[in-house]
Formats: structure tokens, sequence, C-alpha cells
């Protein structure tokens, strides 16, 4: 299969950059692969909303820049702060305009929302499912364009890169290309090829390689482990932020249901097995503290107390204001029994969002040329050590916008299609310059210019492989994974636990190669390998990282180190 733009993912930053792209080149292809329902993504379980300026009476950009430094704690790019910060309320109005809903007043005037960290009410939402209203809209949007495909349930394997054509690849080789990708089509079993002249990953976060997690089950990691084995950068990857507050059930694993930050923006209290409220002892800005701080306060009291759990009070809050703003949680809280006008909420950190990912500049640009990344998947700068409440959704629509705008002017070197002045409005001529050279140099060449020279793209070879005889060998990975994950690379870490989880994960690793060079491949084992890749990613970060910032906190070195730098592995 051939298409003229190729994205990997069907959460907000895909679709955004899908939609621009498609209506941009109307006689083009855009093809967009998911490895499930289409509407399927970390997007939808996104329930707080997202962080914006559009009240400049009494919010700015600069406190909305300082907040998000601030949180990031050393580690942000000031110059992509200011970039989201600025370019967010246009690309919200886009969204609006394809039909995204977000609550207003008896006024008719956006209701705004304050959550941890921020400084100003600032954060729009829609009850308390505004990625779910989003994923909608955009999945309309992209129905209503005749020239996007989207095909459903097709695994992405691996990126195609010279490698594949005989080549040596390493990390030092300075013009990988992108060629397109090898999917198994887990409707007919078969592996196929995907060719494009340039593929997006959109493939969101890594919260299933823990134990407990708000992420869905698709979220292994997927683009991560992809470009890391084709030899691309990943930076920052042991920022793992832990959600304070998702409902804790007893005995349960894998995906948690996540109590939105903005309850208590609202006014909801974190009060421990005494009924104490204790985050003023670990914080000014008490229950509205940075998440990296309030779940630390969390983990602590729990060890203190014993407990898996703290509480969430929200006992004094409005019941008919908490059930308009939140009706999920309500009857989420309602069918266990737990009425939140009456009884406290139970509550435990479980694995968020990774800050960290592939490496990309301020366009979206990974190392290797014709491959874009954005949303969770993607280390823009933006977080830095810890991401600011919200601001996950505002960064995937404008890094998919910037996306979009990088290959407008890609396609205009290449003697494509052309940007007109219009359509790069914003973009400074020394911003066009660094647009036209990209990170690696020149444009490489495209699969059609490869294959006039005699390298054609190779079919799968699954020759010597044969079914797995025992599933057990792939489901006991899996759960070994996230015990060591959960138990020695979680919201504390110390040099000793690191040490032990990365011998742990070279075994896994070793064993799980060894099957997938021998097995028929299944999505099962896809998803097993890129985890353990990802697990790597982590530990091996968190262990070089000898200090404690932000998400990454290491009691044998406790303290802030003079050298902040990036981990790019």
């Amino acid at each position: 299969m051939q298409t003229d733009y190729l994205v990997i993912g069907s959460g907000i930053a895909g679709l955004t950059y899908a939609l621009k792209v498609a209506q941009h080149f109307p006689e083009k292809q855009v093809t967009i692969i998911t490895k499930a329902a289409a509407d399927e993504t970390n997007t939808k379980y996104a329930q707080g909303g997202i962080a914006v300026v559009n009240d400049l009476e009494n919010d700015s950009f600069d406190k909305h820049i300082e907040d998000t430094l601030i949180a990031g704690d050393g580690l942000c790019n000031p110059e992509v702060v200011e970039i989201v910060v600025k370019e967010g309320p246009a690309r919200v109005q886009e969204i609006i305009n394809w039909g995204a809903q977000f609550d207003k007043d008896p006024e008719g005037d956006y209701k705004l929302g304050m959550e941890g960290g921020h400084s100003e009410f600032r954060i729009l939402h829609y009850k308390d499912v505004t990625g779910k209203e989003m994923e909608r809209a955009l999945l309309a949007a992209v129905e209503r364009a005749p020239n996007i495909t989207i095909v459903k349930h097709c695994f992405v394997i691996d990126i195609i890169t010279q490698h594949h054509l005989g080549y040596l690849v390493t990390k030092s080789t300075p013009d990988i290309c992108c060629y397109g990708v090898y999917v198994l089509n887990t409707a007919n079993n078969q592996i196929e090829k995907i060719i494009s002249n340039t593929t997006l990953l959109a493939t969101g976060g890594n919260g299933q390689v823990y134990r407990t997690t708000t992420n869905p089950y698709i979220a292994t990691g997927d683009g991560v482990a992809m470009v890391y084995r084709a030899k691309g950068r990943i930076e920052n990857m042991e920022f793992i932020q832990f959600h304070p507050t998702a409902l804790y059930e007893a005995g349960k694993r894998g995906q948690a249901f996540l109590i939105t930050e903005a309850v208590r923006g609202d006014g909801g209290i974190l009060r421990n097995s005494s009924g104490e409220a204790f985050m003023e002892r670990y914080d000014h800005r008490k229950d509205l503290a940075p998440r990296d701080i309030v779940a630390r306060a969390i983990d602590n009291e729990m060890k203190i107390g014993g407990t898996e759990h703290v509480w969430l009070d929200c006992r004094h809050m409005e019941t008919e204001k908490f059930k308009d703003h939140f009706p999920n949680i309500y009857e989420k809280c309602l069918s266990l029994g737990i009425d939140v006008a009456k009884h406290m909420i139970p509550v435990a950190p479980a694995a968020h969002y990774s800050c960290g990912g592939i490496k990309t500049d301020e366009w979206g640009r990974s190392s290797i040329k014709n491959l874009y990344a954005c949303g969770e998947c993607a280390s823009t700068g933006l977080h830095g050590a810890n991401r600011l409440a919200s601001n996950s959704l505002l960064e995937a629509m404008v890094f998919a916008h910037r996306c979009y705008k990088s290959l407008l002017q890609t396609s205009s070197n290449r003697g494509g299609f052309a940007a007109t002045p219009g359509q790069l409005s914003g973009v400074s001529s020394d911003e066009s310059n660094t647009l036209q050279s990209g990170p690696c140099g020149a444009a490489a060449p495209s699969p059609a210019t490869l294959e006039r020279a005699g390298g054609e793209v190779p079919d799968w070879n699954a020759q010597g492989t044969s079914e797995p005889k025992e599933m057990i060998l792939i489901t006991q990975s899996l759960k070994e994974l996230q015990q060591v994950m959960s138990d020695y690379v979680g919201i504390v870490r110390n040099t000793i636990r690191l040490e032990r989880a990365i011998k742990r994960i070279d075994l896994l690793f070793e064993e799980t190669e060894g099957l997938y060079q021998t097995s028929t491949v299944s999505p099962q084992l896809l998803e097993l390998r890129n985890m353990i890749t990802v697990g790597y990613l982590i530990t091996k970060g968190a262990s070089f990282r000898k200090e404690s910032r932000g998400l990454h906190y290491n009691v044998d070195f406790p303290d802030k180190s003079d050298l902040v730098q990036n981990i790019v592995l």
C-alpha cells in the first residue's frame, strides 16, 4: 500500500494534523492507522479540560508561561513554552469551529476551571469528559473529509528505514530516513507494508507499563519503542507523571478510573486515614500544588498510615453543582456505593502521563527524516520535568499544526505543493530557513526516488517462525514487567531498586526477543516487546539522573543538581 501522508494514531494530535493536511491537499490521500477502534485513545479519557488563556482581563500569556515553567522544574524549553501558550487560543478556536463544545455559563461565556499549578482560572472543559468531546468533534470532521481513510485494528510493527534495505544504521548515522511502516493487519493476520513520503507518529502514552494506570489498554508506548529501535533520539523518559487521584478499587489492576484534578480545583480536599487535611504540610498551595508534589505527598501519607489509599473529601461541596460539572465521576462513585455528598472518595496515585518521548524540534520533526511526532509520544520541550495540568491537549493541537506547517514548507522545497504566504503566516524568515533545512540537513529521498534507484522496500519475512505454543509466556512476562516498574521505578526511587529493575528488564528483554524471533507476531507479543523497551528507557533515564527533579525523585539524591540537562537515549 502507498499513501501520500501517513498518520499513526487517532487521538487529538493525529486527527488534527490529518484534517489540516487533507484540507490543504484535497487530491492527495491521507491514511490514519489505529490499532483499535478510532476513538479508543488517551484523548478520550482526558477529563479535566484544556488550559488556554482566553480572558486577557484577568489572565495573561505571561502568567500561563510562568506556571508552566514552574511546574517543569527547570527543564522546560522556554521558547517552546511561549509558542504553545501564545498559539494555543487559535488552535482551540479551530476545534470549536470543527464542532467541539465547552461548558458556558447562563450569560454565554465559557466557564473556566482551576487546576493544580495554575495561578488563574483558565481551564476550558466539557463536563468531566472534555477529551471525549474533542475526539467526537474531530472524528466527525474526519468523516466529512473524502481523502482521509482510517484503517482500524491495524498494528504498526516497525518504522521502515535504510536498515530494512540492508544498510547498517546506528545512532551516529546522520541521514536515517523513514519510508513508511510494517503493519500487522489483525483482520486477516497478514503483515503488510505501507509506504509514504511523510509519516506522523501520534501513538500516545505508555501507562500500561505500570500495574495501575489511568490510561486505556492501548497505551503501550509503541511509537517511542519503534523510534528507539530505528535509532532515533528519545529523551527524558524518567519523568512519568502519576496522577494523584485515581479512584481506588481494592485488587484492581490495569486501567483505573480517573478523578480529575478539577474536583480539587472546585474545592475537594485530600485527607489521610486519620481524616487530616495533610497537603498544607507539603506545599503552601495545599491541594492545588503541582501533580508531582501532590502524588509524592499522598505516597508518603499512605506509607505512614500503612494504607493503600487516601481520601478525597467532597462532602462540603454543593451536590447539584458537583453532579453538573462531574456527572460521570458522580455516577461511577454511586455505582460503587459512594455517595459523594455523604462519603469520601478513596483515591491513590496511578501512572498517567509521559513527559518524555521522541525528541522533536519546535516543528515536531524527529531525528529521523520524513518522520514527525506529536502528542504524548513526543518530547517537545514543553513539559520539562513535570507537566502542568491540562497542557497536554493544548500541546497536541499546537504541534499538530506546526507539523502541518513544516510539511507545507518541505513539500514546497521538493517541488511539490507550495505553501502560500497566508498559510505560513506567523512564520518568520529565520523560522522559514529552519524549516527548509530541518534538523538533519537536506530532505531525504522520497520512496519513489528510492525505488527508482533500486532500493525497493522488501516485504516482511516471517520465514522460520511458528505460532507460540503458550500464551502464558507473554502474559506472565507482562505481569512481571508491570510489577517491576511499579515496585522499583514508581513515584519514589532509589539506586538499588533501579539497579534491580534494569537486571529484571534485561532478562525479560532476552526472553521476549527470543520469542519474537521464533514466533509468528501477534498484537500481544508486539505490545509486550514495546513495553519492555519503554520500561528499559524509563529505568535507564532514571538511573542516569543523579538528582531529584520534578517527577523523578531518588531518595539517594534528594537535592537538585546544579547541572540541568536532558537525558537523551
